[in-house]
């Protein structure tokens, strides 16, 4: 669900100019599992961020974890002072540490 917190004129034109230069994310990952491949986490980062930076944006992902949730909250700021949040979540497979890092990791790469 998108919030628009703070959304500014400015915002949406960098937005707009930053998604004309990003390209796909490389899938440089596999998923034997499914037999499939797929971007992951650095990969998108490495795509995302230096456009983003270009255009005078950023991005804050802050994480949690209830005991049955796990959620991401994605903040894209402006450096004129604009951003815009989402929350994305779900219930982790296990609620280990390692269940837990893996919802979390799924959840920042796909709300990027």
């Amino acid at each position: 669900m998108m919030q628009t917190d703070k959304a500014t004129p400015e915002l949406f034109a960098s937005l707009a100019a930053a998604q004309a230069e990003i390209e796909n994310a490389a899938k440089n990952a596999a998923n034997p599992h499914f037999r499939s491949r797929y971007a992951d986490l650095a990969e998108v980062l490495n795509t995302v961020r230096p456009v983003f930076a270009k255009h005078g944006l950023s991005i804050v992902q802050s994480t949690g974890f209830d005991g049955q949730h796990v959620s991401v909250t994605t903040l894209v700021g402006h450096k004129g002072g604009g951003y815009i949040t989402s929350v994305a979540s779900c219930v982790p497979a296990k609620t280990d540490a390692q269940g837990v890092g893996s919802a979390t990791t799924y959840l920042r790469r796909y709300s990027l």
